[in-house]
């Protein structure tokens, strides 16, 4: 009489752990998939990064060379003055009409509207002073290069975290297994005791890995 419950309890955990199975299959090969997304993920994303990061290079070499440039030119503007009050001094109308002339044309063919601001900001100002010594001017040089640095930095950061997710899926995956190895050995074993005590263990072990998989952002494909 006692073999029929047995035989049918028996009946009942090899269904619950062929389920088991099915289930934690069907969620390893998810967390596999969102893995591989994750990853895919993170290398098109390192991939601008790297792409951004040498936009922004090259933007700051190009500011670096408009900068270098206007102070060329702001040196030939102090030269052009310095010209221009020796002339007065000397009262050479001729010369100090050439002299205008020559800063007119560099005002208005070489120096930007920017740089132009900037040298009418050191008009306000009895001691000497150079538009470089302005420093919203100077940063102004590399705002470009700051824009493409802030966006290659977010960029490199959310491939850290598409890394990190990725790793993330690889341990849920690897908790799966042990689970789906659990239940694959639960079979050989005939008392129902010890059935029990991998069924258990194995149910804890699927419950973790599922609540820690759903912490992890999905991604679409």
């Amino acid at each position: 009489m006692q073999e029929k419950p047995k035989k049918a309890l028996s009946e009942v955990l090899e269904f619950v752990v062929v389920v088991m199975l099915g289930i934690t299959a069907v969620a390893t090969a998810w967390s596999s998939w969102q893995g591989g997304l994750h990853g895919s993920q993170m290398d098109q994303k390192y991939t601008l990064a790297n792409n951004l990061s040498g936009e922004a290079n090259t933007m700051y070499n190009h500011g670096v060379s408009q900068m270098t440039q206007d102070m060329m030119l702001w040196n030939q503007l102090m030269g052009l003055g310095i010209d221009y009050a020796f002339a007065e001094l000397r009262g050479d109308e001729e010369e100090i009409e050439k002299l205008d002339y020559k800063y007119t044309q560099i005002m208005s063919d070489s120096v930007s509207e920017e740089f132009a601001a900037a040298i009418e900001w050191t008009e306000g100002f009895e001691d000497y002073m150079s538009p470089f010594d302005n420093e919203d001017f100077v940063l102004s040089y590399f705002g470009a290069y700051a824009e493409l640095y802030e966006e290659s930095e977010a960029m490199m950061e959310a491939g850290n975290q598409n890394n990190t997710h990725s790793d993330n899926q690889g341990l849920v995956s690897v908790i799966y297994a042990v689970v789906l190895f659990l239940l694959g050995i639960s079979a050989s074993f005939k008392g129902v005791k010890e059935k029990y005590i991998l069924l258990a263990v194995s149910g804890v072990g699927f419950v973790v890995a599922t609540i820690f998989m759903f912490t992890i952002p999905i991604v679409l494909p």
